[in-house]
């Protein structure tokens, strides 16, 4: 069975990402982790995790993880047109871990617009850690008013018409990189 981490980007109180994360993990054809970055306290970067000693439980649990994944999707917060530093730092503090990794990303923002700005910030980082980014996106506009604190949907038809390519195109390239290697 394959496995996917469902990684929560967003470190802010109040935050919506969670809720997101939650939706797209059930039910799934693979087995699922949802790391909440805020949990993983990461340190500022100062090098990569192969270059430094690391005491953090939390931050080497999330290395395992990521390497052992075959398939990565970000609930991405947007942030003035940008992802939040968080997600930066964890992308800067492993490498590695990210190479041929499927990615696909869902973006939230609790605003309308904001959604659209931060895949192209982000896609350039995702080019230079080496993963395969998928094309299939799952745009949230005014999340605080499409789901419950739970997770569940509230516009659920419409939400998951947004949703529908989503997981599914992960899932086609989780299968055809496991052919590839």
């Amino acid at each position: 069975m394959s496995s996917i981490v469902i990684l929560s980007s967003s470190v802010r109180n109040g935050r919506k990402s969670p809720q997101v994360a939650r939706y797209t993990e059930a039910p799934q054809p693979a087995s699922v982790i949802i790391p909440f970055l805020k949990e993983c306290k990461f340190s500022n970067f100062e090098g990569r995790l192969t270059l430094k000693k690391i005491d953090g439980a939390p931050m080497l649990q999330f290395a395992e993880e990521i390497k052992k994944a075959n398939g990565v999707s970000y609930v991405i917060p947007e942030y003035n047109g940008g992802y939040p530093a968080g997600l930066q730092n964890a992308a800067n503090h492993f490498y590695t871990q990210w190479h041929s990794n499927p990615v696909v990303n869902a973006t939230v923002s609790t605003g309308l617009f904001g959604i659209t700005q931060v895949i192209t910030s982000l896609q350039f980082t995702l080019w230079k850690i080496k993963s395969w980014t998928v094309p299939a996106m799952f745009s949230v506009p005014t999340a605080d008013k499409t789901f419950d604190e739970s997770g569940h949907a509230i516009e659920k038809e419409a939400t998951e018409k947004r949703a529908a390519a989503f997981i599914p195109e992960l899932m086609w390239c989780i299968e055809a990189n496991k052919r590839m290697n």
